[in-house]
């Protein structure tokens, strides 16, 4: 595994769980495309993540935490993350594994999707 993916992906994890969107658009391409999980679809570029997170954390708390990171043949790295998602009134919404596949190029993400096999 190499390292670099390794502490690129705990950074993120770290930025995003500390609600710091900046941090982790640091580690992220400008033309990123990513996953909508709670509303659904795609959103790309810095302004429509930073869009779509506002509006998911002012009505759930996601913490998500790496668990395993598994670099692919095809170049493409796993994440296994456990989930905890709350409303805003402390109530666990879910509480599972969730798998995450990065695209990385030239050391940051460039794409991520949400394996839901």
């Amino acid at each position: 595994m190499n390292s670099l993916y390794q502490h690129l992906i705990h950074e993120v994890y770290e930025a995003f769980n500390a609600r710091d969107i900046d941090k982790v658009f640091s580690s992220m391409l400008p033309d990123v495309h990513w996953p909508n999980g709670w509303e659904g679809g795609y959103v790309t570029e810095y302004e429509e993540v930073r869009s779509y997170w506002t509006r998911q954390w002012r009505e759930i708390d996601p913490i998500v935490t790496p668990v395993s990171i598994e670099e692919k043949q095809d170049g493409q790295v796993e994440v296994n993350v456990h989930q905890l998602v709350k409303n805003m009134q402390g109530e666990i919404l879910m509480d599972g594994m969730v798998k995450h596949i990065y695209l990385i190029e030239n050391g940051k993400i460039k794409g991520m999707e949400i394996d839901k096999s």
